[in-house]
């Protein structure tokens, strides 16, 4: 589900959080790593329900916006939003397009990262 770009490595995922859905795109290697949640933390995210997307899916769905939000995305340690309007995101994937899902509590210490 992770695609690479030269040395960058991308993971999409859509986050079901108390607001709604939102889909990202990140260069970390684990939705549980400690820096990437602290970047949930500083977002005021701290519990969410994440399910992995093929990045070449979302890729091919968003065409120039996925690009363009990527353009810049950092080798390491870095997260960006690609849609937040939830509605738009679930007509844009089938929920067998969905990887398994992983329930995500932030750590409190982990807003002091």
């Amino acid at each position: 589900m992770t695609l690479y770009q030269g040395e960058k490595i991308m993971k999409s995922a859509i986050l079901f959080t108390s607001t709604g859905p939102i889909l990202i795109v990140t260069s970390f290697e684990s939705f549980e790593d400690p820096k990437f949640l602290h970047i949930l933390a500083i977002k005021g995210i701290d519990k969410c329900i994440c399910f992995e997307l093929f990045t070449q899916t979302v890729q091919a769905r968003y065409g120039n916006h996925f690009n363009i939000v990527c353009d810049d995305l950092q080798e390491t340690d870095d997260l960006r939003v690609v849609d937040i309007d939830g509605p738009h995101i679930l007509s844009m994937f089938d929920f067998n397009e969905f990887g398994p899902p992983l329930f995500i509590t932030v750590p409190q210490e982990t807003t002091t990262l």
